[in-house]
């Protein structure tokens, strides 16, 4: 492998820094004076995070040294390191090569000792005293996934047996009162961290992470949301799960955030949608799109969550773990009075079995023993048939799955002749947007949908056709 500095084509960009170093800088300013100096060299921005990781990973290495200190023998013996590791390609070694060259001679203003550095894997030779750069041999690094080679040409080693940790991490979100959502999403990128590198999450750190979360972003291309949630369940893995603390990993590429308008119907549209719905579906969909609500809120709802006399429904343990108020829509009490009448018979029947049991949120039911045999803790919206809890293994009724209510509403959309992406979110989306079209204060609106933050409820305003932000085209009024 040459480690010859790199040319013109391989960097795009003029070769004048490798004929002169730049003057001293006495007072470098990492990391922003470091990408300023990679974007007048004309490196690519996409390939300046991955020059800022380079350099990162180098002075881990050196953590006894004054950076002013190094040269070139350890910045060979960094570049002889990366070459041993089978993952890393010769061309990678090369950009660590230049990533660290600019660093000392175009920002920092330090000339490098002018020796070549030829073949790195044959000619390098030192004794093992001037290697002793820190005080234990330096872990392991990996690079950017960018640069992994596909899965059919890594070498097959035994898969570590992640049970143990997977039952580790499912006891403490459980301790933590995680959702059921939650800790299952959390236990799959866990178990996919840890078979992603084949090593115990304890022998790993902000390398490996950067590394996973890099893969996501940049071979995997998936979503913002979905390498948050990578993230946050590996960071839970270290923080909460094997009581270790991860250095700076946050120079990782992100997932790119574009901006996305929400679908939403108008009001001839949801109308048409809801009258094609009928049962149990039907009253659900109507009171998402009258409340705001959203699915699984709705689907939560228990007896004494509803108030008849002030027209109002209590939103318990919404998103982010908040109660809110919604009005109860007038056109539908007598619909859901109805229900609740079906729904008693269906909870005395039960009663007479001895499975009229609910499942409570939290400790409830160690602080309130006879709370989950109540009426008033009874779903509202009760499935058909009993089914297992997960958690506890307890055989009860549990609330109608939210999948049920998904087909229902894509079903009406197809039957209504929509051609537009249709779900029960889109009619929390409809309520929002009709209301600020009726002239409703934008922070009411807020209120109601229970967002923490305004901002997040202005995206209604950007496909508003009336009202005081309405804009009328120039073409309607000639």
């Amino acid at each position: 492998m040459m480690l010859d500095s790199l040319s013109v084509a391989m960097v795009n960009r003029p070769t004048k820094r490798y004929y002169s170093v730049a003057p001293f800088n006495p007072d470098p300013r990492w990391p922003s004076g470091y990408f300023q100096v990679l974007e007048e060299l004309g490196v690519p921005s996409r390939r300046r995070p991955f020059y800022a990781h380079w350099v990162r990973q180098f002075f881990k290495r050196f953590l006894t040294a004054r950076r002013r200190d190094l040269g070139r023998s350890q910045i060979t013996a960094y570049l002889q390191q990366l070459s041993n590791d089978p993952n890393i390609a010769d061309w990678q070694v090369r950009q660590a090569q230049d990533a660290l060259e600019i660093y000392y001679e175009q920002f920092r203003g330090i000339a490098l000792d002018p020796e070549n550095i030829k073949n790195v894997k044959n000619d390098f030779h030192q004794d093992s005293d001037e290697l002793q750069y820190s005080p234990v041999p330096p872990p392991r690094e990996l690079t950017q996934p960018v640069f992994i080679p596909p899965p059919s040409k890594r070498k097959k080693t035994q898969q570590f047996d992640v049970t143990a940790i997977l039952n580790e991490a499912q006891n403490s979100l459980r301790l933590e009162h995680y959702a059921l959502k939650t800790e299952r999403s959390y236990l799959q990128w866990i178990r996919r961290f840890i078979q992603y590198h084949n090593r115990k999450p304890s022998e790993m750190g902000a390398p490996e992470i950067h590394h996973f979360l890099s893969d996501l972003a940049i071979n995997k291309k998936v979503a913002p949301s979905t390498q948050n949630q990578a993230l946050n369940a590996i960071v839970f893995l270290f923080r909460k799960v094997i009581k270790k603390e991860i250095d700076d990993f946050s120079d990782f590429p992100r997932a790119r955030r574009g901006k996305r308008l929400p679908v939403v119907l108008s009001r001839s549209e949801v109308q048409r949608v809801l009258s094609l719905m009928d049962g149990t579906e039907s009253l659900i969909a109507r009171l998402i799109y009258g409340t705001g609500m959203r699915v699984t809120e709705t689907l939560r709802l228990r007896i004494q969550d509803v108030s008849f006399d002030r027209n109002e429904i209590t939103v318990r343990s919404g998103k982010g773990d908040k109660d809110r108020r919604v009005p109860l829509p007038t056109t539908l009490k007598p619909e859901l009075f109805q229900h609740l009448s079906g729904r008693r018979a269906q909870y005395e029947k039960d009663k007479e079995q001895n499975m009229h049991e609910v499942e409570l949120p939290g400790r409830l039911a160690q602080k309130y023993p006879d709370a989950p045999y109540q009426w008033n803790w009874q779903f509202i919206f009760a499935a058909s048939d009993y089914s297992t809890d997960p958690r506890s293994g307890a055989r009860r009724r549990h609330h109608i799955h939210e999948i049920r209510i998904q087909r229902s509403v894509k079903k009406a959309a197809q039957e209504a002749g929509l051609t537009v992406h249709a779900t029960p979110h889109t009619l929390r989306h409809c309520f929002a947007t009709h209301l600020l079209e009726s002239g409703q204060d934008i922070r009411t609106v807020q209120e109601l949908l229970g967002h923490a933050d305004v901002k997040t409820t202005m995206i209604y305003t950007h496909v508003l056709n009336k009202g005081p932000l309405g804009v009328v085209s120039p073409l309607d009024t000639l």
